[in-house]
């Protein structure tokens, strides 16, 4: 008679190496409904060899692609599988060692829907396909939507579960306002309750995060880095932002002589956007390369709507914001005026010649 065991399957980092993706066996289960757990050095499938010698285990190997994927099949064991994973008297053993069964009452259930006993809520989070709430910038309807989501695909329904895990993707001054809210509102206030609150305190009354979002622009260091952290505040300022507008914003902020170099025509979603901007990454990453500080101000001075000041062009002083009025170049009745102690410069404060 043929023998089954049920594998679990799971995509996850390598120990040795965090950049690696390696998969990982995370029970394995006998017809009998019990259930083996292996030790850290057994776990992974690169060990298995008589199992991933299986066209089961290849096709598992298809199904995973993505990190914190999960698999769970029932494989007929060969021969050398038997040999592998049992002992004269139907024990299950690996590498001569004798597994241990996990005792059902001590189950950790990732479906909170079932699970009665302890939730390693960590994790669970470490699961979610979302980034820590920053309150500076993030836009916080969005980013609740978004935590609300992943509550529902890990089948997260109960109310404390979800206040809990809401404390574990708040950075540190949120982590504050979570910490106090639980003094007034308690746990027990239930989640929209909780969320109101939330909404009510860091939800975006201004015009600060889309201001930021609209007029960030590259300075200096890679474009690449510009151009993602760009499309990432636009999105976060609005999520249905069309596709043309989050190209053109994008484009707006890179440095004149990059934009000129894309075609726009090839450019038509931020993807292809990106790939055209990483064909001109060598173009700033000499060292040399600096964006001068005048330019800079020119633009922050530019964006804040102020004008340079008239007097300090027509002397060649160079763009100066401040009032014309208070120029230190234009003193009544001073056509010289000593600099430092050596240096004497010639101010001419005679009108523009009108065109004839």
């Amino acid at each position: 008679m043929s023998q089954k065991l049920q594998f679990a399957f799971k995509l996850e980092a390598s120990q040795t190496d965090n950049k690696t993706s390696v998969i990982a066996i995370t029970s394995i289960t006998t017809e009998d409904d019990k259930k083996y757990t292996l030790s850290e050095t057994d776990k992974y499938a690169s060990r298995h060899i008589a199992l991933t010698k299986t066209e089961t285990y290849k096709r598992v190997r298809k199904s995973l692609n993505q990190r914190g994927q999960e698999r769970t099949i029932w494989m007929t064991c060969t021969e050398e599988m038997i040999q592998a994973y049992f002992d004269e008297d139907n024990n299950l053993m690996f590498n001569d060692l004798y597994l241990k069964e996990e005792k059902k009452q001590t189950d950790i259930v990732e479906s909170t829907q079932k699970k009665k006993g302890l939730l390693n809520l960590k994790n669970i989070s470490e699961r979610f396909m979302i980034e820590k709430f920053v309150c500076k910038f993030s836009n916080a309807k969005q980013w609740i939507e978004i935590f609300e989501n992943e509550c529902k695909r890990f089948e997260i329904e109960e109310d404390t579960t979800k206040i809990e895990i809401l404390r574990l993707f708040l950075d540190k001054t949120c982590a504050d306002w979570h910490s106090a809210t639980l003094k007034t509102l308690k746990i027990e206030a239930g989640w929209s309750e909780w969320k109101n609150k939330f909404l009510d305190t860091f939800a975006d009354k201004g015009w600060s995060s889309g201001m930021y979002a609209i007029f960030y622009k590259y300075k200096e260091g890679s474009l690449m880095e510009y151009a993602i952290r760009k499309e990432k505040l636009l999105l976060d300022m609005d999520e249905n932002i069309g596709g043309k507008s989050l190209v053109t914003l994008i484009a707006a902020g890179l440095p004149e002589f990059i934009r000129n170099r894309i075609d726009p025509e090839k450019c038509e979603t931020s993807t292809r956007l990106l790939h055209e901007i990483s064909k001109c990454e060598s173009l700033v990453n000499n060292k040399n390369f600096k964006i001068k500080k005048e330019e800079k101000d020119d633009n922050k001075k530019y964006s804040l709507g102020k004008k340079p000041c008239k007097t300090c062009q027509y002397l060649n002083k160079g763009n100066r914001y401040h009032p014309e009025q208070s120029c230190w170049f234009k003193k009544e009745g001073a056509d010289n005026k000593r600099i430092g102690s050596n240096s004497v410069i010639e101010v001419n404060l005679s009108e523009e010649t009108k065109n004839e």
